[in-house]
């Protein structure tokens, strides 16, 4: 990295490249905008020779990667829209706002293609706020930023995760995605096609806020980090609503030719991609541009990341139109340029030129070739001692802030404003939603940061494959996903190979499953000056899936006495990574190995049995292990269980309560006997292990019977995030 008066980050070998290209040294505005366009955060330079491996086609895709938003086709004329975006170096200094915006950036992207915002999902990452004040301070603000943003705007936040680490101490990850529906012939794409028509720029107004936000992102956070503090943009979620409502009406009477949120980078990369994708150029007026300062300099116009600002590529003839419809709603807007055929993008002010780039070379920035070391893992070989009282570690489980309820964060959320919801937070595996066309769509965020730094290909492919059995446990097909790898400095080489391997799980996996990647985000740099620890590895997997009928919902409580509990899938000696292992302060490994063509097997027979009305409740084994998740399903019922898991005598209890092997659920079914055989004519392992019953959840062990009480875990499970937090809900 060099050292310069204007403040670039650009190597000196990219700033050769330019001068080069353009036969001439670029004056400072031009720098600017290349220095945007060109980093990590919005160029994908570093990783887009590696993301490129992941599958991008199926049966549903209507668009993959490569615009705002990834579409997939749920028939009758009707499209999905999702994408996901983070915040995190901002939330790290100002959380309120940091994840306020981040939300207010992902509503945008589903917007500027032409669709309806219906649902948001946030996955996020803290410190230990067990023990951490610092981490407290952080998640009480990032909530309430995305509670404040996303109930102004009228939209619900549906499903969540939330994981806690020391790694995240000072680097908090805020991960939001959202879900978007609308017509398909209605999809625009964020092209200026056709010369001759208007850009317009509507909505607030360009700020000093948010100047050099990319390249912020685009380095490890400073030991003084405040000084950046102006990096971080200002939500405004009443402007946002308008702009929302008055897109979606040009977006009906088809006055638009196309759409492009202004995020990362601001007015430099939101023009220089849509005349890329759009293979044309621009000419741009600086002097009508609305903005909140009268000295702005034409630099921090181009590079200002003020929110709530959408440009608009208007069909020629049709700009009147646009304008009384922006002018119903209240909102600001000015045609501030026109589509050229001159492939560049030329930047005006009082007749004189003050940049001229060509498109292409400044849309698409020279990839870097990295090195990929060997991820450095440090775990320890002997396995954890058993505890004395295994029924007190359930409890102690039940209570951990990674595993207890949510329900402390999503009461400050608005989840039903819409009603789409069908299926609440906190009900099953995932929510879902209702559609225009009489389908639903399951959606679910996972993460898992532990399995992740014990084995990136393993713990990668083991989260999507998380995603897809919360989507299945629901009824639902998973259709797509989408990624987003948080990592390190991309400089450490062992980083950069973590996140290779990271992608290679992700997509070996996914063409095993055939569920396609349609969209997702590479965030680096996630570690700071002050220790100079990176995050562990910390890939968020988003997975959709539609369910055809309201019959197949399913969710995850016992639903009557003498129900039969069926484990699906094989428990091994598997704690490595576990919840168990981690509350014992334990970095005990290997993590749990999983096997593709077993996992797709498995997923495909449960969905059956679902659609065939054979199973009453289903939920994912996973975090926590069988104890957490036969418990989170008796404590969602309200009803007691006697289970049997003497079969289990080649593992120590420990293992058996804790263990977190991949491909398992636990269904509940009055047919026991049909479920059984289907699932060994599928060859898929199965066990009968008890039933529904009383108001204690007991665990008949090789070697001890457990007796928890419901309401005992009842209180574990659902106070301890909110005890957590009390002294800081003043």
């Amino acid at each position: 990295m060099i050292v310069n008066p204007l403040q670039l980050t650009l190597t000196a070998d990219e700033m050769q490249r330019a001068r080069e290209h353009l036969g001439r040294e670029p004056n400072e505005l031009e720098w600017a905008m290349i220095d945007a366009e060109w980093s990590e955060h919005c160029s994908y330079k570093s990783s887009r020779s590696i993301i490129s491996q992941l599958p991008v086609t199926g049966p549903r895709v209507v668009l993959g990667p490569g615009y705002d938003s990834g579409v997939i086709d749920i028939g009758d004329n009707f499209v999905l829209t999702l994408h996901i975006e983070s915040h995190n170096h901002p939330s790290a200094i100002d959380p309120y706002g940091g994840a306020a915006t981040g939300i207010g950036g992902v509503v945008r992207d589903i917007l500027c293609m032409g669709t309806t915002p219906i649902a948001f999902l946030d996955s996020l990452r803290f410190g230990d706020v067990t023990k951490s004040d610092h981490s407290k301070w952080l998640l009480k603000n990032v909530v309430r930023g995305i509670a404040d943003y996303g109930n102004c705007i009228g939209v619900p936040t549906v499903a969540g995760e939330l994981e806690f680490d020391e790694c995240f101490e000072r680097n908090c990850l805020v991960d939001v995605a959202s879900i978007g529906v609308g017509q398909k012939n209605d999809l625009l794409l964020a092209e200026a096609t056709n010369s001759g028509d208007s850009v317009y720029l509507i909505g607030g107004t360009t700020g000093r806020d948010g100047i050099h936000g990319a390249t912020f992102a685009s380095r490890t956070l400073a030991v003084d980090a405040d000084r950046d503090r102006s990096a971080v943009q200002i939500p405004d979620p009443f402007t946002k609503k308008l702009i929302i409502e008055a897109t979606l009406e040009a977006v009906r009477k088809h006055v638009l030719r196309g759409c492009k949120d202004l995020g990362g980078g601001g007015l430099s990369t939101g023009l220089s991609e849509i005349a890329e994708k759009g293979h044309s150029g621009l000419d741009v007026h600086l002097d009508r541009i609305p903005t909140r300062e009268p000295d702005l300099t034409p630099t921090e116009i181009m590079i200002s990341e003020s929110q709530e600002r959408m440009l608009l590529v208007v069909k020629k003839g049709r700009e009147s139109e646009l304008r009384e419809i922006l002018e119903k709603y209240g909102v600001r807007f000015a045609c501030i340029g026109d589509v050229t055929s001159r492939v560049s993008v030329r930047i005006q002010a009082d007749q004189k030129v003050l940049a001229d780039l060509p498109t292409q070379f400044l849309a698409i920035a020279p990839l870097i070739a990295r090195k990929e070391g060997i991820p450095e893992i440090r775990v320890q070989d002997q396995r954890p001692r058993p505890p004395a009282d295994p029924k007190q570690m359930i409890y102690r489980l039940l209570a951990a802030p990674t595993i207890t309820s949510k329900e402390w964060v999503y009461r400050q959320y608005d989840h039903e404003v819409g009603i789409r919801t069908i299926v609440k937070p906190g009900d099953a595996d995932a929510a879902v939603l209702g559609l225009p066309n009489g389908k639903f769509a399951a959606v679910k965020v996972d993460g898992n940061a532990r399995l992740c730094q014990l084995d990136a290909y393993q713990g990668a492919a083991a989260v999507l494959a998380e995603g897809c059995r919360n989507v299945t446990a629901v009824g639902a097909e998973p259709s797509a996903f989408l990624d987003h790898c948080q990592f390190g400095d991309p400089n450490d080489e062992r980083i950069f190979g973590g996140f290779a391997q990271t992608v290679k799980g992700l997509a070996d996996f996914a063409r095993v499953v055939n569920v396609p990647c349609v969209g997702g985000k590479v965030s680096f740099y996630n570690q700071d000056d002050v220790n100079g620890k990176a995050i562990k590895p910390s890939p968020v997997i988003a997975v959709v899936g539609l369910i055809e009928k309201r019959e197949h919902i399913t969710t995850m409580s016992f639903k009557g006495h003498d129900e039969s509990i069926i484990v699906v899938g094989h428990t091994g000696s598997e704690l490595g990574g576990s919840e168990y292992c981690n509350i014992l302060g334990e970095e005990y490994g290997p993590p749990p190995r999983l096997n593709f063509e077993l996992e797709e097997r498995t997923l495909r027979a449960v969905l059956q049995l679902i659609r065939n009305g054979q199973v009453t409740g289903c939920h994912d084994c996973s975090k926590g292990g069988l104890a957490i998740a036969l418990a989170e399903m008796a404590i969602s019922g309200m009803m007691g269980a006697d289970v049997d898991l003497r079969s289990m005598s080649n593992l120590q209890d420990d293992e058996i309560l804790f263990s977190e092997s991949n491909s398992r659920f636990i269904i509940t079914t009055n047919a026991p006997s049909s479920i059984l055989q289907k699932l060994k004519d599928d060859k898929v392992p199965s066990s009968l292990v008890g039933k529904v019953t009383g108001d204690e959840l007991n665990f008949i062990l090789p070697n001890q019977t457990l007796h928890c009480q419901l309401n005992e875990m009842r209180t574990a499970f659902s106070d301890s995030l909110a005890r957590i937090m009390e002294p800081w809900q003043k």
